[in-house]
């Protein structure tokens, strides 16, 4: 993600922040029975991959475990418009607990050089870009989790991420220009 799109996302979190809280809705008769509350969402524990395909579900997307390797919990990923893993890294032996996060989404189409390469990470403060073994572009965003991280902070992540994906389907598709504009 450039630094201008992080300062983009971050603006547009300090302008929610500061809006005004809405005002309450007035009852239609004074002496009508309240509206019953609705349930707030069951607590997620964000270092538990159960935790992100729950968020993802909320988002039209579905979240599956494909494999536990080690110590490291491989999610896959497909939306209607995308299709990436994450990589919980750290958990404890059921797969829960983790420490880490990572998203990884490879490139379709555009093969940028070596050095275009190395350009977009200088000019990204949350996303790599890298050559897989097959020469093959993938965008990445990683994060450490805590007990604390639940449901509001896996959607910053996501949200995060999406702001690398599109910033990786630009850089593909006129690596030359997204890096005259990034400078």
């Amino acid at each position: 993600m450039t630094s201008k799109t992080l300062f983009l996302l971050a603006a547009g979190w300090l302008c929610m922040a500061a809006a005004p809280a809405p005002k309450p809705a007035r009852t239609a008769a004074p002496h009508a029975a309240p509206p019953a509350a609705a349930a707030p969402p069951a607590a997620i524990d964000g270092r538990d991959p159960a935790g992100l395909i729950s968020v993802l579900a909320a988002l039209n997307a579905k979240g599956q475990i494909a494999r536990h390797e080690g110590d490291s919990v491989f999610v896959t990923v497909t939306s209607p418009t995308e299709i990436f893993s994450a990589q919980y890294a750290g958990c404890d032996a059921q797969g829960h607990a983790c420490q880490a996060v990572l998203f990884d989404r490879l490139g379709v189409g555009g093969s940028p050089s070596v050095a275009q390469v190395n350009a977009f990470n200088q000019t990204s403060v949350m996303c790599r870009v890298y050559e897989d073994k097959a020469a093959k572009p993938h965008v990445e965003y990683s994060a450490l989790l805590f007990p604390t991280t639940g449901r509001a902070e896996l959607l910053m992540h996501i949200n995060a991420w999406r702001g690398c994906i599109g910033d990786f389907n630009a850089f593909l598709k006129d690596p030359v220009g997204f890096l005259a504009q990034a400078a």
